[in-house]
């Protein structure tokens, strides 16, 4: 039985590349689609926000000598993402998936402007819906328009997926001793200093009580795993006392 009937999975713009040097890899996005289109057809209904760090990263970039400032540089990388979302939507199409794009910066002959309520009708239609373009304001990362986003569409839950299989005590490529966490709650993870996300994407995921996965997405199946429930990466909820 599937446990999750809507969630909000979590790409990360690097994630695209895949290493190949170009900021988007075509054998890479093919594979997501062809994953993605699995967990829709197991009638999970999905929204997806992903970032642009294989385009621009903002924050890195403002740091730069006679770089554009912080508001300036995030919306770069923004626009990065609108990006990475349309390669997205035409892989998606391509496997034969429904899918749309909201931007949270207007631009209409680009993508559709974010509306909750057609978001969630497009999903329940069966579509994927990406988000773009953040929550449309400086100073937040995708980290948290993907937790904003997981809550206005009433997702169940987000799906962090990155290189890393689950949350450690330790970064485990610098410890091999570090030891990975199946199961952890909100408390626990700020107390111990976990880097699950950033503090605001994890204080707004912990006020809504949306359970986290942290996955490897470079390991074969990995997402129909997480889709059905099983046992992979860590995930982070409340507490069951």
């Amino acid at each position: 039985m599937i446990p999750w009937k809507r969630a909000l999975l979590k790409l990360s713009g690097e994630a695209l590349s895949g290493g190949s040097g170009e900021p988007l890899s075509p054998e890479i996005l093919a594979s997501l689609a062809s994953q993605v289109r699995e967990v829709a057809e197991a009638g999970v209904q999905l929204g997806v926000v992903v970032g642009g760090g294989n385009i621009v990263r903002g924050a890195a970039l403002s740091r730069l000598p006679k770089a554009p400032d912080r508001p300036e540089a995030d919306q770069m990388g923004m626009l990065g993402t609108v990006i990475n979302a349309l390669a997205l939507r035409a892989a998606f199409e391509a496997e034969g998936l429904k899918a749309l794009v909201q931007s949270a910066i207007p631009m209409p002959p680009v993508a559709h402007g974010f509306d909750r309520r057609a978001a969630i009708a497009a999903i329940e239609s069966g579509a994927v819906a990406l988000f773009a373009a953040g929550t449309g304001h400086p100073f937040f990362t995708t980290d948290t328009a993907a937790v904003l986003r997981a809550v206005e569409i009433g997702a169940e839950a987000l799906w962090k997926a990155t290189n890393v299989d689950g949350v450690y005590d330790r970064d485990p490529r610098q410890y091999p001793g570090a030891v990975r966490f199946d199961r952890l709650d909100y408390m626990e993870a700020l107390s111990r200093r976990l880097k699950v996300m950033d503090m605001t994407a994890f204080s707004l995921a912990m006020e809504n009580r949306l359970p986290i996965v942290v996955f490897d997405l470079n390991a074969c199946g990995n997402l129909g795993r997480v889709a059905r429930g099983e046992s992979v990466g860590t995930i982070v909820e409340g507490s069951h006392d």
